[in-house]
């Protein structure tokens, strides 16, 4: 087997001496780290990984969709909202893994939020990015706060994801409605509207933009800002200073699938610190969710940021969401500039 340095340690396990059947897992993090952790798995264990990219909300569509006759075993990352609600629909399997008490007090609380249907792998606090270049030029300060996105000389440069489509975008909401009540929240978003240039469909699109210079700001997961300063785009990254949210990205067994053996096989390779070792090995920089996992010094320190007490079990639920984003649609989105 070849290695990828930063993978070395998951190179020393043995090789499987036999094949090991199957398992069927929806991806909803990014490609690369996809298929990393699906090639390294079926290298050291001989279970073949029929793995299949989408994201969270695509993922959730397709559970729902199976549901009568499940095909798949396993759903591996995205924001937390979805897997909470698969959770509530009966979609995942009740699963305590014995590595619990090795993880983070947040992926604990997810695990307990859905009655142990889900779990959390990792944390993205929610931030802002920006052009360094652009902003330079145009003579305009880096954004510090959410009261600064409403200021006149953002009018047009700031993009964010559409709630609808993005569990990024749907955090921006929640974390606001939390922070300032839902009637402010709400006039602050109809605010941030006139200075919003598109509302993209994925909760990256606005920071690749942001890197390659078609906005000068985004609002996005500081982790996804860092990925683009790595590949050398010139972004900076900010935390609002009034306090922030932010995603517990999961993890989920589907009930009733074809290989739940297998799945909770995987699942536990996943919470380990070895399995969880491939966002950095991809570029990707959310904190894993076991303690034991090295901190890489790109990551963002949680406990330098001010996080808000973010209930997870009120605003994943389905009801809740819904009700929001019908919301934003009819009074933000619908609204004119």
């Amino acid at each position: 087997m070849k290695c990828i340095a930063a993978l070395s340690i998951l190179c020393a396990l043995p090789l499987a001496a036999a094949a090991q059947g199957q398992v069927n897992i929806i991806c909803s993090v990014q490609a690369e780290w996809c298929n990393m952790m699906s090639t390294v798995y079926t290298k050291t264990t001989g279970t073949k990984v029929n793995m299949v990219a989408k994201g969270s909300g695509e993922a959730l569509a397709q559970l729902n969709a199976e549901r009568a006759n499940p095909k798949t075993d396993i759903w591996f990352g995205g924001t937390g909202d979805p897997h909470l609600q698969a959770a509530e629909q009966g979609l995942t399997l009740e699963y305590k893994s014995p590595q619990l008490a090795q993880l983070h007090p947040w992926a604990q609380k997810q695990a307990a939020d859905s009655k142990y249907r889900t779990v959390g792998v990792y944390l993205g606090p929610l931030g802002f990015g920006f052009n360094t270049e652009l902003l330079a030029k145009k003579k305009v300060a880096a954004p510090k706060s959410w009261a600064d996105l409403l200021k006149p000389e953002y009018k047009g440069e700031i993009q964010m994801a559409n709630p609808a489509s993005s569990g990024t975008a749907y955090t921006v909401i929640a974390t606001l409605v939390q922070m300032m009540g839902e009637d402010k929240a709400f006039d602050y978003l109809k605010a941030l509207h006139k200075n919003v240039s598109t509302y993209t469909r994925s909760g990256t699109a606005p920071i690749k933009a942001a890197a390659r210079g078609e906005t000068m700001v985004s609002i996005s997961f500081v982790h996804d800002v860092t990925t683009e300063a790595i590949n050398g785009f010139p972004v900076g990254q900010a935390t609002p200073s009034e306090g922030t949210g932010a995603e517990i990205g999961s993890m989920s067994i589907v009930k009733n699938g074809p290989n739940t053996d297998n799945a909770k096989k995987f699942y536990e390779w996943a919470l380990t610190p070895g399995g969880q070792q491939f966002g950095i090995a991809a570029k990707q920089f959310q904190l894993p969710s076991n303690t034991k996992v090295p901190k890489d010094p790109r990551m963002s320190d949680p406990s330098k940021i001010k996080l808000i007490d973010y209930d997870y079990a009120k605003y994943g639920a389905s009801a809740e969401r819904r009700r929001l984003i019908a919301k934003w649609e009819k009074e933000v989105q619908g609204q004119g500039k």
